[in-house]
């Protein structure tokens, strides 16, 4: 099934969902454990009924929903294809069921309060690093590569956050002016709470150092260290 482009899912109007890095995101506000639970066994009869299931995590006043699909399609412009991890067509079927489950038990969303993060290291030899970092993260190799044409780390549990790699000139991996800082965290919010997020790290002591691209701000801690906080513009429908 082919992946969903970001515009394609701005068009889909799932007001109870977010889509943050590879996938559909939410969280489910319950009035207790027991709820949450309930809940949890009517999301599971209809994912079975459509053979396709959500990673679900579950606190004492909340239950926080994950959509993709291992086996999305990917075309690059001279047409080969690639199956990667994203949303499709049946993340968007299930989400709706799934907010139709949500309505009838009279829970509320609330799809800003829900973040995905992930590393990024910064190398201009991914192909050599990457078998290093699939053992160390995941104990398994097939983790590198996974749901991705590149060499990225993707663990198919979501025990360990997907590691990606950035460019970097060759040359400066050991030389005294390669960077202090190689490793840094992505982090993903919805576009209605960004600006509310940037602004309190700011207020906290934060830097932004780069806001040029949109949807990507990277801000700093007084140390320097760098992060990005990221924003799908595409399927919020900024763009």
């Amino acid at each position: 099934m082919d992946m969903m482009r970001g515009a394609a899912i701005a068009e889909a109007g799932l007001t109870d969902w977010r889509k943050l890095a590879q996938g559909l995101h939410t969280r489910y506000v319950v009035p207790d454990f027991a709820a949450g639970a309930r809940f949890i066994t009517a999301v599971a009869a209809v994912s079975n009924e459509v053979g396709h299931h959500p990673t679900v995590s579950m606190g004492e006043a909340h239950v926080d929903l994950r959509l993709t699909s291992s086996d999305a399609i990917y075309r690059e412009d001279d047409s080969t294809e690639h199956v990667v991890e994203w949303v499709t067509e049946r993340d968007v079927d299930l989400a709706r069921r799934i907010s139709g489950v949500a309505a009838e038990q009279g829970l509320v969303a609330d799809p800003t309060a829900a973040v995905d993060f992930e590393l990024g290291l910064e190398t201009a030899n991914p192909e050599r690093v990457a078998p290093v970092w699939a053992a160390l993260l995941t104990g398994d190799a097939a983790s590198q590569g996974r749901g991705t044409p590149g060499e990225e780390i993707r663990d198919a549990t979501r025990r360990t956050p997907n590691l990606w790699f950035d460019g970097l000139d060759e040359g400066r991996g050991t030389d005294s002016d390669a960077p202090a800082q190689r490793f840094h965290l992505e982090v993903y919010v919805a576009a209605e709470v960004a600006q509310e997020r940037i602004d309190a790290a700011v207020a906290a002591g934060g830097t932004v150092v780069d806001d040029s691209e949109p949807g990507l701000t990277v801000i700093a801690d007084p140390d320097g260290n760098r992060g990005v906080l990221c924003v799908d513009m595409a399927a919020a429908g900024g763009v």
